[in-house]
């Protein structure tokens, strides 16, 4: 078992990669009521195309399949996943995004055994093609739901724009054609493939002894049989770096139209500290001129093109990477024509060092407070972790990162060329 200490945040991450591959993952809290774990593949919904375990050749599943995966494995032939975790005041949940399926867990006491309940729960798949079937038309109406939300279909709608050919433009949870073609092969061939322990990893926090939580994991998965197995070949289509369409349109049952421009990151293969720097600086440049203290959000709300739904994120993983700033507005021609000026502006824009630096404190203060819930480190560290990053060097990587930086970012980023809109504009 290693230990890595983080003296400044008084942390320690205990760490062990067990024979089968699984990393585990434990930090200890002392004197906190809540532990929480998740247990998450790196598994997602852009993983539509990879080779299979024991096999030579690719294989293109159908959309959707990840997320499916997911519903079923709730599904046991013999007793109740949620009411096992119930019996010992466990409440679980689970959640599939573009890259990674996580299935996590909090409770205030009998942790042990409601980490023995997710490891077992997760690594004992039973699907039937009747259960199957039946699970279809559970999410066909899932889907339906999805397609009835304005924000869900602004928010894939501008991806769409974005990308031409990466599976980050398809819905996550798929369509009514593509979940039609899953079958109970399909799905014990893809867990087969991603729920492997060596493509999986643990991690546990709270008020728990770490010999006995890694010696119960550690017992755990050596009274299972796991082969070896090769790191997954996976496979993603060649996109251009520019935007697919400049703008875009489309009406909807809704009362207030919705304006979101989006930018496309051409960057790919970066990870580790590379991927978080350039996730943090834009994430800052953004903070900077679209955040409510910003005075160009001021002018926005003054002339009163934007409400309180006005928001913007960043989203950068190392096959794909794009940028979102918007929200329902009155006036989206008006809205959409600002925003891309100012968006195309900032190439040449030099940014205040006063700002800067009270935006960059701000962030630091928030990530520090952060580290209070044991909610919010569970499920970030997973994700970091997968991109080769620590969770806890954010604080380092952010307090090195000057405005220099932020220019040259800047000048790279924001080009016209990878700048789209998308409208949702109520029926006439």
């Amino acid at each position: 078992m290693e230990c890595k200490e983080f003296p400044r945040l008084k942390e320690k991450i205990y760490f062990e990669e067990l024979e089968n591959g699984l990393h585990v993952y434990m930090l200890p809290k002392k004197g906190f009521n809540k532990s929480y774990a998740t247990f998450t593949t790196k598994y997602g919904s852009i993983d539509n195309a990879f080779t299979p375990l024991n096999q030579s050749e690719m294989k293109h599943v159908p959309d959707g399949i990840a997320h499916f995966l997911e519903h079923k494995l709730f599904e046991k032939e013999d007793y109740d996943v949620f009411e096992k975790f119930s019996m010992h005041s466990g409440s679980s949940n689970a959640f599939t995004s573009f890259t990674r399926t996580a299935y996590l867990f909090s409770c205030t006491s009998d942790l042990k055994e409601n980490l023995t309940t997710l490891v077992d729960f997760v690594q004992s798949p039973y699907f039937t093609e009747e259960t199957v079937e039946k699970e279809k038309g559970i999410i066909a109406q899932e889907i339906k739901m999805y397609d009835d939300n304005p924000d869900f279909k602004a928010y894939f709608g501008i991806i769409n724009n974005l990308f031409k050919a990466h599976p980050v433009k398809i819905d996550i949870v798929g369509t009514e054609e593509s979940i039609d073609n899953i079958t109970a092969e399909l799905l014990y061939e893809c867990y087969q493939t991603f729920y492997h322990p060596s493509n999986m990893l643990l991690f546990v926090i709270g008020d728990f002894d770490v010999e006995e939580i890694l010696d119960l994991v550690r017992q755990n998965q050596a009274s299972k049989d796991y082969q070896k197995a090769d790191p997954i070949p996976r496979e993603y289509p060649f996109e251009p770096e520019t935007a697919i369409v400049k703008e875009r349109s489309m009406e909807m049952e809704i009362q207030t139209a919705k304006v979101f421009l989006g930018i496309k990151d051409p960057v790919m293969n970066r990870s580790g500290k590379q991927l978080l720097k350039a996730d943090l600086m834009t994430e800052i440049i953004f903070d900077l001129v679209f955040g409510s203290s910003s005075e160009y959000y001021e002018s926005l709300l003054n002339d009163g093109l934007i409400n309180d739904s006005f928001s913007y994120e960043t989203t950068f993983e190392p096959t794909f990477g794009f940028s979102l700033v918007g929200g329902d507005t009155r006036f989206p021609d008006e809205l959409t024509t600002s925003l891309r000026q100012k968006l195309e502006s900032l190439s040449q824009v030099s940014f205040n060092e006063k700002e800067f630096k009270r935006i960059k404190n701000k962030k630091i203060g928030r990530f520090l407070s952060a580290l209070n819930s044991v909610e919010f480190i569970a499920n970030q560290f997973t994700q970091y972790a997968f991109n080769d990053i620590d969770l806890f060097a954010i604080l380092d990587v952010l307090e090195e990162i000057t405005i220099e930086d932020l220019t040259e970012m800047a000048k790279s980023y924001f080009i016209p060329e990878r700048i789209s809109a998308f409208k949702l504009l109520p029926k006439k």
